[in-house]
């Protein structure tokens, strides 16, 4: 063995009944061989493509090897396949199949950006730049739905705004404390859209702020945008919008109203008028738990207008009483701000409640795209990295959307990638075409099949 092949081996001497020799010395061999359908996702949508064409590129033109579109790509595909850091890149950059989905060749093809090209890359990028792919993002998103419920009426469009907090571990520019979060961070607003009783949430807009933004922060322009973007593209179509609690605002309440089409459900935070409003259900919903030493709640309304707003508002109210073993009861009163006309139980738990899988969604985020991992010192390349957390993500929900029927329909990030993308695979090159090498024993093949032919591939 050389040097090298000793220093990549491992030996278990006495774990069989002959010595064992692991050796990282598999040339023209990747551990991402499934990332050739982001390739394919990405192509059908041109979502990389458009988004960097909004990077200027002020480099001198006679020195350089990876061009924006390149180091962008890099970074999008490689924080869909798990790679979060641009640390990664010291051994991807000469892996076969990251160099064949970023248009190199796999074999003989020069290596992909450096860690340091990569960091310098996402520094370059300024406001103005990150505003225009925010925007291309959203179109990149309305687009792609659009050709996809072609011919199909679409009845119903719901947008879900929420914020979510993103701790901050050192000195980024704009991580300042959240007394409601009990830390330094940034807080991000994030977008979601669903059609009709379609099971998911599609990302359009992810947008860093400051720790100690207040949550409405940018909300009014991005509903503004959407919603009338939305009325353009699907006329037929009412729009729902739920909002956490600190969108609860007149301004954004004042726009939805002016808005034709369009319903909504907010939550409030709870004060001293809407305790004493909803004091008689309180009384009735702690009536009802002594006698059945259950948790129980109570719905009903009331109209309210806080000093701020223009008018009085409908209000549902939700009196509930937690009971746990072992402890005192506990008040539990909750407040919707809606416009719907429904009765308040329905609007509660069938409208904003369901506003809870966005969770999952944000969940899905950070777990499995690490979009919190935001630990440039520059606000602004940070932004950049959420902006292409987000990319990836909405290449990862294409993956999903063509796994209808399937076994991955409803996976989330990490097991779709465990399943689609972390497959070993081995590169080679001939005259006429490339050939990737798949295990024969691969469990999920016909997911994987499934998913590719959907993307554009021939049996």
């Amino acid at each position: 063995m050389t040097n090298s092949t000793t220093q990549q081996s491992v030996l278990f001497p006495d774990l069989f009944d002959k010595p064992l020799v692991a050796t990282f010395d598999q040339q023209h061999s990747s551990s991402d061989g499934g990332a050739i359908l982001l390739k394919a996702a990405d192509k059908r949508l041109d979502l990389t493509k458009s988004l960097a064409a909004c990077l200027r590129d002020e480099r001198q033109a006679g020195k350089i090897d990876h061009d924006t579109v390149e180091l962008f790509r890099q970074r999008v595909y490689g924080i869909a396949c798990g790679y979060a850091d641009c640390n990664d890149a010291a051994r991807l950059a000469n892996d076969p199949v990251h160099k064949m989905i970023n248009d190199r060749d796999p074999i003989e093809g020069d290596a992909l950006a450096s860690q340091s090209t990569l960091s310098r890359f996402e520094n370059s990028v300024g406001p103005l730049t990150l505003y225009r792919m925010g925007k291309t993002l959203f179109e990149t998103v309305i687009e792609t739905h659009r050709k996809r419920l072609r011919g199909r009426k679409v009845r119903r469009i719901v947008i879900d705004l929420d914020p979510t907090d993103d701790p901050t571990h050192g000195a980024q520019q704009l991580s300042l404390f959240n007394g409601y979060y009990d830390t330094w961070c940034y807080l991000p607003m994030l977008g979601f859209v669903s059609f009709d009783d379609e099971p998911d949430q599609h990302l359009f807009t992810a947008i860093l702020r400051p720790g100690n933004a207040p949550a409405r922060l940018g909300a009014v322009a991005v509903l503004r945008r959407a919603i009338e973007r939305f009325i353009e593209e699907f006329p037929q179509a009412r729009i729902l919008v739920r909002l956490d609690g600190g969108f609860a605002c007149p301004e954004i309440f004042d726009l939805l109203e002016a808005l034709p089409g369009v319903d909504y459900v907010a939550a409030m935070a709870s004060n001293k008028v809407l305790d004493r409003l909803a004091e008689p259900l309180m009384r009735e919903a702690r009536r009802l738990s002594r006698r059945t030493d259950r948790t129980e709640h109570v719905y009903g309304e009331c109209r309210y207008a806080a000093k701020t707003w223009s008018k009085q508002r409908r209000v549902i109210i939700k009196a509930e009483v937690v009971r746990h073993e072992g402890k005192e009861p506990k008040d539990n009163p909750r407040f919707v701000v809606t416009n719907l006309r429904r009765a308040p139980r329905p609007v509660y738990e069938k409208v904003y409640c369901e506003r809870g899988d966005v969770e999952n969604r944000i969940k899905e985020l950070k777990g499995g795209l690490q979009i919190d991992r935001t630990s440039c010192t520059r606000f602004w390349a940070n932004q950049l990295r959420v902006l292409m957390t987000a990319a990836a993500y909405v290449l990862m929900q294409q993956l999903r959307l063509r796994a209808a029927r399937t076994s991955c329909a409803r996976a989330q990030v990490q097991t779709l990638r465990e399943r689609l993308l972390k497959l070993g695979v081995r590169v080679v090159k001939s005259v006429r075409r490339f050939v990737l090498h798949f295990p024969a024993s691969y469990p999920f093949f016909n997911d994987w099949q499934t998913v590719a032919c959907a993307l554009g591939a021939h049996t």
